[in-house]
C-alpha cells in the first residue's frame, strides 16, 4: 500500500522452506493489488544481467512494478547476483521509484554458507571481524529491507491446510480418522509438512474418493 501510494517502501526477501507459500503470496499481492496499478514482472535468476535494461523500460511507466525473483539462489561461482546489488542499491543515474525487488529464497543469505568461511573471520581487539566472503554474502541479502520468514508448519498446522484443501475441492468429512491418517503418511513419505504438499494430498484424495464413487 505504501507503494502504490508513492509513499517509502523495501525490496521484499521472503525466505524459508520449501512449499510453505512463498511464491503463493507475492502472487496473492498481484490479484490483490492489479486494480490499482501494480503490475509484476518475473525475472529468473539467469536473467538478471538484463535487470537494468528492464528497469530503464519500466522507468517512464505511470504503473507500479514488482520485480518478482522467484527460487533465488546463487552459487558460490556465479556473479550473476552482482546485477541485482548494481540494481538495488542505484547507479549514478537515478533508480525511478515505480518498481520494487520482490524475491523468494531457501537461503536466508540467498548465497551458500561454508563452515570454512567462518574460521577465516579473526579478532581486532576485542572485536570480531567476519571472513569477506562472508561480508559478501550477507551484504545481498541486507539489501532487501524487509524480511518475511517462513518455517515448517507443525503436524496440526498441516492437518488444517488438508482439511482447507479438501473443502476447496468439495470433500465432505475431511477430519475423519482415516483421512488424517492418510494424510500424514503421504507428508512421511515425501519428507515434507507444507502447504504444497498438503494440497497435492488433497487432490490425490479427492480424485481417489469421487472416482471410487463415480
Amino acid at each position: 500500500r505504501q507503494f502504490l501510494q508513492n509513499l517509502p517502501a523495501n525490496n521484499v526477501l521472503l525466505w524459508g522452506p520449501r512449499g510453505t507459500g512463498k511464491s503463493s503470496l507475492i502472487k496473492a499481492i498481484l490479484n490483490h493489488f492489479s486494480a490499482d496499478g501494480l503490475k509484476m514482472i518475473e525475472v529468473d535468476k539467469h536473467d538478471l544481467i538484463d535487470l537494468p535494461e528492464i528497469v530503464e523500460a519500466i522507468s517512464n511507466h505511470e504503473n507500479h512494478y514488482i520485480i518478482f525473483c522467484d527460487d533465488l539462489s546463487f552459487e558460490a561461482e556465479d556473479s550473476s547476483y552482482k546485477s541485482l546489488k548494481v540494481v538495488m542499491d542505484g547507479s549514478i543515474s537515478k533508480t525511478p521509484d515505480n518498481f520494487l525487488i520482490y524475491a523468494t529464497s531457501n537461503r536466508r543469505h540467498i548465497l551458500p554458507e561454508y563452515m570454512h568461511e567462518n574460521t577465516q573471520g579473526g579478532f581486532k581487539g576485542d572485536e570480531l571481524h567476519m571472513s569477506e566472503a562472508v561480508e559478501e554474502k550477507i551484504s545481498l541479502s541486507e539489501r532487501f529491507g524487509l524480511w518475511l520468514s517462513f518455517h515448517p508448519f507443525n503436524q496440526e498446522q498441516y492437518l488444517q491446510l488438508v482439511d482447507a484443501s479438501l473443502e476447496k475441492l468439495e470433500m465432505d468429512n475431511t477430519s475423519d480418522d482415516q483421512t488424517r491418517a492418510e494424510a500424514l503418511r503421504w507428508a512421511l513419505e515425501r519428507g515434507s509438512r507444507s502447504g504444497r504438499s498438503a494440497w497435492q494430498f488433497a487432490k490425490y484424495w479427492a480424485g481417489k474418493r469421487k472416482l471410487e464413487t463415480s
